[in-house]
């Protein structure tokens, strides 16, 4: 996995990760299951520097 993310996409993905979790643990719905897991994904992309999606259509943000 090579870093294919800028510092300012890393910041954002992570700043709507905690936006997200945010607003996950508001109440017990099915939308917030929803919004938890794409929280994770956020982070998860947000920490590491990669995005698998991306990678698949051959985007990079990184200079």
């Amino acid at each position: 996995m090579t870093v294919n993310e800028s510092t300012t996409d890393r910041v954002i993905r992570f700043v709507l990760a905690l936006i997200l979790f945010y607003f996950a643990f508001q109440s017990a719905s099915p939308w917030n299951w929803i919004l938890g897991i794409v929280a994770v994904v956020l982070l998860f992309t947000a920490i590491t520097g990669f995005c698998a999606l991306y990678k698949v259509l051959g985007i990079s943000t990184k200079r």
